[in-house]
């Protein structure tokens, strides 16, 4: 069998380097055993993966040309900088504590494995739409939908590996693992014969003209608003379960079966929604939907109270756990269907770069999602209500941006 076809050119190196860099999503696994090690709070930590989120924004708003010019540079670039900085993370917890090792984990895990994450993430983007000219939606979610898979595949592993040989161990046996994986994707990825770069860019496509343009910064603030409200509510999700499920014999059992659910649904949002968009004469439909669905259901948790009654209702904690998977369905579905989304407006001669401009977005939202929840929790006695409206709110200015540019 020849290896020059679009799955072995495009679909397999993209799930390799996605399910690798996808594994920033299993933060929560590790997070506690990694406070613990260096004896630092669970707080001052959790900037760690912020800063990841952050840098992969940043990076993959900086690395577009990076990818358009040299596929193979940047797929090797992606693959040294992520695995040296999950490497780096376990030195950092081998032989440093306190003060130095938080220092040491904010630069190897959250920027070197960030500027990992987000040259990876653009890399594999454009060869697959180039690939399936199509099916650009199938094939988009198809690599995004790996990211989302990640979490699942990965969390199993982490759990092992750090039980049975230690939390440093682990981040040297995954560094190893992902080294391999995205070095073999970087060897496999190739753009297809036919397509020759352009060697002039557009001056309409640059950067200042980007974000002068209506279209672009309405996508870009649909985007951002879609991560923003599913950050808010995703890495909440544990903390939402026992508010509602609270004196419930079965807790335990919800609590370890239902996060596994929301990520399978995650990951189908990523598939399903891209591919959905192929039959669609506007891409921008599927974010109305994915709008309204998010609104609606957010809005009928405020209504009910579901997300603080406590009362253990079998109907509320029902309510629930559909919401958490039509926010994780949506989440996932915004991602994969944005470069095939940006193609359709803009044209595929400079994608990677207004992909990689339009992730900046999530950058700020890596910053903001979480903090939002954080600080209104704070300020409403812990009330997960206030964040439902809070969000409820900006999915529906998100709906009202994503109408305006149909027309």
């Amino acid at each position: 069998m020849s290896l020059d076809n679009r799955w072995m050119r495009a679909a397999v190196p993209a799930l390799l380097i996605h399910c690798s860099i996808g594994t920033v999503y299993c933060w929560s696994t590790f997070k506690a055993s990694v406070a613990e090690s260096i004896g630092m709070s669970s707080f001052s930590v959790g900037w760690a993966f912020s800063l990841a989120i952050f840098f992969l924004g940043m990076s993959a708003a900086f690395a577009g040309r990076l990818v358009e010019k040299n596929i193979h540079r940047s797929s090797l670039l992606s693959c040294l900088f992520f695995t040296s900085g999950m490497i780096g993370t376990g030195l950092c917890l081998q032989f440093l504590k306190g003060i130095p090792a938080l220092i040491g984990i904010y630069i190897c895990y959250g920027c070197v494995m960030g500027i990992g994450l987000g040259i990876g993430y653009l890399t594999p983007v454009k060869t697959l739409m180039l690939w399936f000219a199509k099916q650009k939606g199938l094939a988009t979610g198809i690599s995004i939908m790996g990211f989302g898979l990640a979490k699942a595949i990965a969390t199993p592993l982490m759990e092992y590996f750090q039980s049975r040989y230690g939390i440093a161990e682990m981040f040297y046996i995954l560094g190893a693992i992902y080294f391999i994986m995205m070095f073999a994707g970087h060897m496999l990825i190739r753009k297809p014969s036919h397509w020759v770069e352009p060697i002039a860019y557009s001056k309409l496509h640059g950067t200042r003209d980007m974000f002068s343009s209506s279209v672009f910064l309405s996508i870009w603030l649909m985007f951002y608003i879609n991560i923003h409200c599913g950050l808010a509510l995703i890495t909440y999700e544990k903390q939402i379960l026992n508010s509602v499920f609270a004196g419930v014999s079965c807790l335990a059992v919800i609590i370890s079966v239902v996060p596994s659910v929301t990520a399978a649904f995650n990951a189908l949002g990523r598939l399903g929604y891209s591919a959905y968009s192929d039959h669609l004469r506007d891409r921008n439909t599927v974010y109305k939907i994915i709008f309204f669905s998010s609104a609606l259901v957010t809005l009928i948790g405020v209504l009910t109270q579901a997300a603080s009654d406590g009362s253990g209702s079998l109907l509320l904690g029902a309510l629930i756990i559909l919401l958490l998977i039509v926010i994780n369905a949506g989440y996932g579905g915004g991602f994969s269907t944005l470069p095939a989304l940006l193609a359709s407006r803009f044209g595929m001669q400079q994608i990677s770069r207004l992909h990689g401009l339009a992730l900046s977005a999530w950058a700020v939202a890596g910053l903001t999602g979480n903090n939002m929840s954080e600080l209104i929790l704070a300020c409403t006695d812990g009330n997960y209500d206030a964040v439902l409206l809070a969000t409820t709110i900006m999915y529906a200015v998100a709906m009202i941006v994503s109408i305006r540019i149909s027309r």
